[in-house]
C-alpha cells in the first residue's frame, strides 16, 4: 500500500476555479500521484486532515507543448483530484490563503 504522502502531491491552492469550489461547495483541490485511486485518496484525505469526505472526482491534467527555437518540448501529464467534504468539515491548511 501507498503512503498516504505518495497518494496526495500537494494541494491546489492559487487557483481562481479552486477557491470558488472551496467558498460554494467545500470542495478542495489536489494534485495526486497519476495511478492513484479515488478510495485511496478518499482515505489518504481523511487521514491527513482528520475530515470526512463526501465525494472524490478526478482528472488528467494534459501537459502543455512548447518549443523553445528549434526544440520541442512537452510538459508531463498529471492528475488532479478535486475532494467534497462533508458540511461542516474544512481543511485549515486552506483557510487564510
Amino acid at each position: 500500500m501507498k503512503s498516504l504522502h505518495d497518494v496526495i502531491i500537494k494541494p491546489l491552492i492559487l487557483t481562481e476555479k479552486g477557491e470558488t469550489a472551496r467558498e460554494e461547495h467545500n470542495q478542495y483541490l489536489f494534485q495526486v500521484d497519476p495511478r492513484a485511486t479515488k478510495p485511496e485518496i478518499r482515505v489518504a484525505v481523511e487521514k491527513l486532515f482528520s475530515v470526512g469526505v463526501v465525494d472524490v472526482n478526478t482528472m488528467i491534467v494534459r501537459g502543455k507543448e512548447g518549443r523553445v527555437g528549434r526544440r520541442a518540448g512537452k510538459r508531463p501529464n498529471w492528475k488532479k483530484a478535486i475532494v467534497t467534504l462533508r458540511e461542516g468539515d474544512k481543511i485549515e491548511f486552506f483557510e487564510g490563503v
